[in-house]
């Protein structure tokens, strides 16, 4: 048995060996790849000191195909709990250098341990991914594993924030986890999310293509949407997860973190009273408009390089933080299509689950036209815009800055779908669809009496503008509740939002809605 000052030792040497990972060969490879270590972005991840592990002396039980005779250090995943900024978080980290961190029966078990433990303490979940996948080995035991996943993952929608961060090859069954969690980071570069991969790919349809070009960071940042947040490195990705963390509630029974502003919460800025062009056809930068009514110009925003047409973004109002949802008219006129409604959408509803309210600026054309979206599904996915709005209880402020026309202003959140509060500022333009598409319907048969038709129609089109394109019918009609000067949206908004700290609203009782997915 030996001598207590022997087991001491060979606790020391076995946690010692198991630290070391795969061995200093293949922790060389992962750095000569550009990627740290599972322990290594722990390190970046958790607060100095913090991290505490679970599972360090977790084994395989497999037999199989000589596996009886292989060691995978910690089972090839590191698992635990610590503090991020000074609050409680749990994670997982697949450790690439044992065994490629494939993912088998006990490996499996450590993450829905530590998952579980998440939910109980009521804590966000941080999961790093960097695997061979399945591991073949093992077989269904593999399969379940990644089920038993699968179920925690949606048992935990909701409840906690769950964030992805891929950090290496994420291929097959493996993408799915990260798919069904809220945020999903990647790293420029050195990883890839892929059903199948190129070799399947040209086996089947004789398609050539590279793993970076099949599934990379920057093809799910801009053509997928599966990722939101491209780091450089493995180092600027876990700083975008710390950022993100500091803006989120620990779960849904919690509030947001308040932290202490520094931004007066009564700054006004004159640049708002001349921001929107003369032209209704020239563009600007909505971002110029958020950056200058939130707090110190700072936001966060996910999904950057994917349906620029509409912009969402975290930021805080006088230490609050809110979601900002607007349009961008320097992108397909700041049209709503297929992508923006579901990344709109999405992001409506991580914010309902999670207490963050909702500020929605619009200047909105309208639905974007065309055959293409209608095969698309832009009815389907339009009216999914509709459903979170109107499914959302959080405060929703809504300031209407420009056009605000027909469907698309329903789907701006209007009075109608439960915005608690309507700004607007005398440049807003609410109507039923833009002067060039409804005076000919209006005034077809005065146009085609009229010696000139053409110069009939401009100023019919003149007089539909000058009837209509202004905030005040709305405003007669309380579908607007205050019309404010340009430079004063930042106080405005601001009063709301307290004002709306205490809200409550309920819906009628139910399992749950069929969203038009």
């Amino acid at each position: 048995m030996g001598t207590v000052a022997d087991r001491l030792k060979e606790l020391r040497d076995k946690e010692s060996k198991i630290k070391a990972l795969g061995g200093p060969e293949r922790v060389e490879k992962q750095h000569k790849s550009g990627k740290l270590t599972a322990r290594e972005r722990f390190d970046l991840l958790f607060d100095p000191g913090s991290f505490h592990e679970l599972d360090l002396f977790v084994q395989h039980q497999a037999t199989l195909f000589g596996m009886d005779k292989v060691v995978v250090p910690a089972e090839g995943v590191v698992t635990g709990y610590g503090m991020v900024n000074g609050r409680p978080v749990c994670a997982f980290s697949q450790d690439f250098t044992s065994m490629g961190g494939t993912l088998g029966e006990m490996h499996a078990k450590k993450i829905c341990k530590v998952m579980d433990l998440a939910m109980k303490c009521g804590v966000p979940i941080v999961g790093f991914n960097d695997s061979g996948g399945a591991r073949i080995q093992e077989g269904v035991d593999a399969l379940s594993g990644y089920g038993q996943i699968f179920f925690r993952n949606s048992a935990a929608s909701g409840v906690i924030p769950q964030l992805s961060a891929i950090m290496g090859p994420t291929a097959g069954g493996a993408v799915y986890s990260p798919a069904m969690t809220d945020w999903v980071f990647m790293t420029k570069g050195t990883s890839y999310m892929h059903i199948t991969g190129p070799a399947v790919i040209k086996q089947v349809t004789g398609e050539e293509i590279t793993s970076e070009e099949l599934g990379g960071a920057m093809t799910h940042a801009t053509k997928s949407g599966v990722c939101h947040f491209t780091g450089d490195s493995d180092a600027q990705a876990i700083e975008l997860i710390k950022k993100l963390l500091s803006y989120l509630p620990s779960n849904n029974m919690e509030d947001p973190p308040l932290i202490e502003p520094t931004d007066n919460p009564n700054r006004v800025d004159p640049i708002l009273d001349t921001i929107i062009p003369e032209e209704p056809n020239k563009v600007y930068n909505m971002r110029d408009v958020i950056k200058s009514i939130v707090d110190n110009g700072e936001i966060l925003e996910p999904h950057y390089h994917y349906a620029q047409n509409a912009i969402i973004c975290f930021a805080r109002l006088n230490g609050r933080t809110v979601g900002v949802i607007a349009n961008q008219s320097m992108h397909l006129a700041g049209c709503l299509d297929v992508n923006a409604s579901d990344k709109i959408t999405r992001f409506i509803r991580f914010c309902d689950a999670f207490n963050i309210p909702l500020l929605t600026i619009a200047d909105v054309p309208g639905y974007l036209p065309g055959k293409d979206q209608e095969w698309l599904g832009i009815i389907r996915h339009g009216a999914k815009l509709l459903w979170a709005y109107s499914e959302a209880t959080v405060p929703k402020i809504t300031l209407v800055i420009r056009k605000d026309y027909g469907g698309s202003y329903l789907a701006m959140c209007s009075r109608d779908l439960g915005a608690d509060f309507v700004f607007a500022w005398p440049t807003a333009e609410i109507a039923v669809m833009g002067a060039e598409g409804a005076t000919p319907i209006i005034f077809r048969k005065e146009i085609e009496a009229a010696p000139d038709p053409e110069a009939k129609e401009q100023e019919k089109i003149r007089e539909y503008r000058d009837l209509l394109y202004n905030p005040y019918i709305a405003a007669s009609r309380g579908y607007v509740d205050e019309i404010i000067l340009p430079r004063e949206s930042r106080p405005k908004i601001i009063k709301a939002l307290e004002f709306l700290s205490t809200k409550q609203e309920m819906r009628p009782p139910k399992k749950h809605g069929n969203i038009p997915v």
